[in-house]
C-alpha cells in the first residue's frame, strides 16, 4: 500500500511503508534556491546591471520551459562578462545564506551514517563555500573563466565533462552509488528546478523544496512551507 497525505504545507505520495532514513546512505541536494536561498547567477548579474534580464531566462529554464539548460547558461554566463571576483565575494558574503533547516537536516543525514552529493549548475565559486561549510562529501558544478579578476563571460572546460545539468547531475548521482556500491534507491534526490529531475527521477526518494510546479508534481515529497529539515518529520510519518 502507498500512502498519499497533505499535511502542514507538505504533501507526500507514492511512499511505500515503512520508510526509514536507515535505509539511505546517500542523499544528493541541489544548491541554488535548495540549500541555499538565492540563484547565484542572478545575483552576480545584478553587479553588471543585468538581474532582470538574467533572472528571467533563469526562471523559464527552472520551469522547464527552456529545454536546452546548457545554451541557457551560456546565455546568462555571456551577460556576466566584466564582473569582477570583487563582486562575486560580495554575494558570497552578503547575499548567500544556507535555507531555513540545511544545516539541521545535512546533520542528522550525517548522523544516520549517510554520503552527501551537492549538484549544481552554479558555480565553483560557490559550491566549495557551502561544501566546507556543511561537510559534504562530494560537489559537482560549474567553472566561471576567470581573467585578471575579471569574468571573461565564459565558463571553463573541466575534464570530467561539460556543462553540469540535468544530465550530469543524474549521471553524477549515479556515478556516486556505484562508487559507495550502493542502489539507486538507497539515494535520495533533493531540488526545486526542472534541471533537477534526471536525478530526481533514478533514486529511492524524491523531495521538492518550495519548488517549480513541474517538480512539485512528480516529487514524491513536496515541502511547501518551513525548512529543508521538514524532510525529517516524513520519516516519522510514513512508518
Amino acid at each position: 500500500m502507498h500512502i498519499a497525505k497533505t499535511f502542514h504545507g507538505m504533501t507526500v505520495k507514492d511512499i511505500k511503508p515503512p520508510l526509514q532514513l536507515g535505509h539511505f546512505k546517500l542523499i544528493a541536494f541541489d544548491m541554488d534556491s535548495t540549500l541555499i536561498n538565492i540563484e547565484c547567477v542572478d545575483e552576480i548579474a545584478d553587479a553588471a546591471g543585468r538581474k532582470t534580464e538574467v533572472a528571467a531566462i533563469t526562471e523559464a529554464a527552472m520551469r522547464g520551459e527552456i529545454t536546452d539548460y546548457k545554451e541557457s547558461l551560456r546565455q546568462r554566463v555571456a551577460l556576466l562578462k566584466g564582473v569582477t571576483v570583487a563582486h562575486m565575494e560580495e554575494v558570497l558574503n552578503h547575499r548567500l545564506q544556507l535555507n531555513p533547516g540545511a544545516e539541521k537536516l545535512v546533520k542528522a543525514c550525517q548522523a544516520a551514517g549517510m554520503k552527501v552529493l551537492l549538484v549544481s549548475g552554479g558555480f565553483t565559486f560557490f559550491t566549495d563555500h557551502v561544501r566546507d561549510r556543511l561537510g559534504i562529501n562530494w560537489t559537482r558544478s560549474n567553472v566561471l573563466e576567470v581573467v585578471n579578476g575579471v569574468l571573461t563571460g565564459r565558463m571553463v572546460d573541466q575534464d570530467w565533462g561539460d556543462i553540469c545539468d540535468g544530465e550530469e547531475k543524474r549521471k553524477m548521482l549515479l556515478q556516486t552509488c556505484v562508487h559507495m556500491g550502493i542502489e539507486p534507491s538507497q539515494a535520495i534526490a533533493m531540488g526545486d528546478g526542472a534541471n533537477d529531475l534526471p536525478m530526481m527521477g533514478v533514486a529511492g526518494l524524491s523531495v521538492a523544496y518550495h519548488a517549480k510546479p513541474k517538480v512539485r508534481e512528480q516529487a514524491m515529497v513536496a515541502i511547501e512551507e518551513g525548512g529543508l529539515d521538514r524532510l525529517l518529520e516524513v520519516f516519522q510519518v510514513v512508518r
